[in-house]
């Protein structure tokens, strides 16, 4: 087994690069524990077709299965779905620990993530031992407790295969998982093991040390400490805090206190009690221990979200906050200063962070502080608790959310300046700092910070780590990348001001990429043209095309530019402009080379539609697609609506029918509600995607496969599809049939009288038109019905009201 730390090829054509996942196969898992996050384990690994044994305890009474099968339901039912479909949950087999252990044996990987208490953890091992097949992985999901200590209670023969494997909650959604060897863990297990789960089930892994709370809970968690010290020390209210330590700042949207409340109370009390039971020699021992007020709101119950009471509470639609001074509730304002607010908008991170230390104002110094504190922290306990810097940044930036991890932010701001500045508070007050920075904290100067091209440095080695060299991360074209990092940037063949056609000449040279340049890859005219351009220069020089960029894929139209048409009157104009996005789609369709949309994010609208005509398509689990004109008053006019007609009559062939409207009912409904995909693999549910196409669920693999997908039709001897000649319709029973759906949704209540507007409009595209049902049409036909009644919607001054509210407030107008 080659070093993980090295330097590797990324060439598409390296077979070795599979190797370490052709060798490790799970074929069968087991979860230990139907709770929260083991539930949603197993869901996780049901998205990626592995079959799961979910274990719990019998049930007292009834069916001795009723607390697994209970946590099953609960699975259903969860927002955001752990599910990326309905059915995997079918793929999840309910057992006891009583009855149920023979089916230990059938498993590959067997996860525990049973409660945080080490007696039941050592007495569940000693249970499963004996049902533990020769080489199956066993891993807790432990949180924070020693693995070392826990491998103790498996027998030796055991133990080589036994480490910790700690999601995040989520766990479809978080993308972080920690690894930690213990002593005695093969290391060849542990990169099959880091491997798999980057791959198959799309993780970002970080190896942490067996230390308390590992990397990610470690930090993050102190850093909340900090918050809550700075915030009573500084008399900030809770909502001012969250307005400072969200968004703003680089943090999610639940900032700090929003979050404590979603985590549970008593949990992030529990975490904080784990390092004050196990940190004693830790020089901020003293700060681990939850304020008073925190310990006042559990004593009541008031644990946060799961009981609809903690730091925030909800009555009715006003989110009100808890007051420390009254000992009541308020309504939640959270206004920051203007000047602190004009500080945080300076991008120069050096100007911002000194701006802060010099302020006299609570916020500004409220902010100074947790930044400080965390790098002191973290640059102090960097060589206990993880191998390098970039693992640590990783780790913050993938479990809790961060834009940046704390060294990224310290060096954007300048190593030495903020180094010279921490020192100087620590020698201003040593009573506040419990410990000084690390000498090695100094050393760096020269390199002006810990992250470089030569990697990123380890303090408990002195040295740079580079990446890991793990084959599986060739798959990554561009991982993500941590501050100091080059990413290649290819080779550009041409480009306008809406996109760039350009080839990585060190992975495929014969495989050309076209990519989005506008803000959110909305679809304007440039990027209309630009891509017939791109397809054309494909056709000429190259064995295929991909469609890539980050997400989103594509956030539809540009309704400013379609906006200022209509202020303009200039509707001849606005259906030339639908006209050449038909005309954009049915080039990729038909282009003579093989073209792959590789999708994650939003697609939507015109997005939508262009990765319909693809030759094929790959697409990132977390990808959220729809046609969602129908919000701004419109109807799919890129080609969408006709897509389905032809698919419709091209079913109903096959099923020896001569109606189509049994596969046109479906997706009508979906584009009239504008239903999104809640999943990659929802999209094939919802005929945006074909069962052929590939789910990928690392989203940085995605290039890869798509780059691999279009070389693999290249080398077939790819050749475009026929236009289809002969495409029956709906017709006018097929409308009609529609309206008396909308007829019945506008009596409930479900629906305006503009939504059946539009609505109708939809189903007369997908019907074909107002012709007679069974009439027999071409592709153009179908494509001038609904350009025709898209520009009819845009003259319409409800849509227009519809299409400027989105503009100035991001959200659909129901009118």
């Amino acid at each position: 087994m080659q070093s993980r730390y090295g330097v590797f090829p990324t060439s598409v054509d390296d077979s070795d690069k599979e190797d370490s996942l052709s060798n490790f196969i799970v074929r069968k898992a087991a979860v230990l524990g139907a709770g929260v996050m083991g539930a949603q384990i197993a869901a996780h690994l049901a998205n990626a077709e592995v079959p799961v044994v979910l274990f719990d305890l019998p049930a007292r009474e009834g069916d001795p299965n009723g607390i697994v099968n209970k946590a099953i339901d609960a699975l259903r039912k969860l927002e955001p779905s752990p599910l990326a479909t309905k059915d995997r949950v079918s793929y999840i087999d309910a057992a006891n620990y009583s009855q149920h252990l023979e089916q230990l044996k059938d498993c590959d990987l067997i996860i525990e993530a049973i409660a945080e208490k080490m007696a039941w953890k050592d007495d569940l091992y000693r249970q499963i031992s004996p049902f533990v097949a020769p080489n199956a992985i066993i891993a807790s999901n432990t949180s924070g407790l020693s693995i070392n200590r826990l491998s103790e209670a498996l027998p030796a023969a055991l133990r080589s295969r036994f480490c910790g494997i700690h999601f995040f909650n989520p766990p479809r959604y978080m993308h972080l998982v920690e690894l930690i060897a213990t002593r005695s863990t093969d290391p060849a297990l542990l990169d099959n093991l880091e491997s798999w789960l980057v791959s198959r089930l799309g993780k970002g892994i970080v190896r942490a040390l067996d230390t308390p709370n590992f990397v990610a809970n470690r930090v993050g968690v102190f850093s909340m400490l900090a918050v809550m010290h700075h915030t009573q020390r500084l008399g900030l209210g809770f909502d001012v805090v969250d307005a400072l330590t969200g968004p703003i700042i680089g943090r999610p949207k639940s900032a700090t206190y929003r979050t404590a409340d979603v985590v549970g109370l008593d949990t992030l009390a529990h975490v904080v009690k784990t390092m004050q039971d196990t940190l004693p020699e830790d020089p901020w021992h003293a700060c681990y221990s939850v304020p008073d007020w925190l310990a006042a709101l559990i004593g009541k119950g008031a644990l946060g979200q799961k009981t609809r009471c903690g730091i925030f509470r909800k009555d009715g639609r006003t989110i009100k906050v808890l007051d420390l001074a009254s000992q009541d509730y308020r309504e939640s304002a959270g206004d920051i200063d203007p000047t602190v607010l004009a500080i945080l908008k300076n991008r120069h991170p050096a100007e911002k962070f000194a701006q802060l230390r010099a302020s006299e104002h609570p916020q500004a110094q409220f902010l100074w502080a947790i930044f400080r504190d965390i790098f002191h922290y973290a640059a102090f306990h960097l060589a206990d608790i993880a191998d390098n810097a970039r693992d640590l940044d990783f780790a913050m930036r993938w479990g809790f959310g961060w834009s940046q991890g704390p060294f990224e932010s310290w060096q954007a701001a300048g190593w030495r300046e903020i180094a010279e500045a921490v020192k100087a508070d620590i020698d201003a007050d040593r009573a506040m700092s419990p410990a000084p920075l690390p000498s090695w904290v100094f050393g760096r100067v020269a390199d002006a910070g810990v992250h470089g091209p030569q990697g990123s440095y380890s303090a408990s080695t002195d040295t740079y780590r580079p990446r890991s060299a793990l084959p599986v991360y060739q798959r990554q074209i561009f991982p993500e990348r941590v501050l100091g990092e080059k990413a290649a940037s290819g080779q550009t063949i041409w480009e306008n001001d809406g996109v760039r056609l350009w080839t990585l000449p060190q992975v495929d040279a014969g495989i050309a990429i076209v990519s989005v340049k506008s803000r959110n890859h909305t679809l304007g005219r440039e990027v209309i043209v630009g891509l017939q351009e791109a397809v054309a220069r494909a056709e000429a020089e190259f064995k295929g095309l991909v469609l890539w960029h980050e997400a989103p894929f594509a956030f539809g139209a540009n309704l400013k530019e379609v906006a200022e048409a209509i202020a303009g009157g200039e509707f001849e104009l606005l259906e030339q402009y639908v006209g050449e996005f038909q005309n954009a789609s049915m080039c990729l369709k038909y282009a003579q080379v093989p073209v792959v949309a590789a999708v994650q994010g939003m697609a939507l609208g015109g997005g939508c539609e262009f990765l319909m005509h693809a030759a094929k398509r790959v697409i990132a689990l977390e990808s959220y697609i729809g046609l969602v004109e129908a919000g701004v008053g419109l109807i799919p006019a890129g080609g969408g609506c006709k897509e389905f007609a032809i698919r419709a009559a091209q079913q109903a062939a096959k099923t020896g029918g001569n109606d189509p409207f049994e596969f046109i009912q479906p997706v009508f409904m979906t584009i009239a509600m504008a239903t999104v995909s809640k999943s990659g693999a929802q999209a094939k549910e919802l005929g945006f995607a074909v069962e052929s196409d590939k789910i990928v669920f690392n989203a940085n693999e995605l290039l890869y496969a798509a780059l691999r997908e279009a070389r693999g039709l290249a080398e077939a001897g790819y050749a475009p599809r026929l236009s289809p000649r002969a495409i029956k319709v709906a017709g006018r029973t097929g409308i009609a049939n529609c309206e008396m759906m909308l007829a019945n949704m506008k009596e409930g209540g479900m629906i305006s009288a503009h939504d059946h507007v539009v609505a109708k409009a939809a189903a007369t595209a997908l019907c074909g038109g107002d012709i007679e049902t069974g009439s027999v049409v071409d592709e153009p036909w179908l494509l001038s019905v609904e350009r025709k009644l898209f520009v009819e919607l845009l003259k319409n001054p409800k849509t227009q009201q519809r299409i400027q509210h989105m503009l100035e407030t991001g959200k659909p107008l129901r009118n």
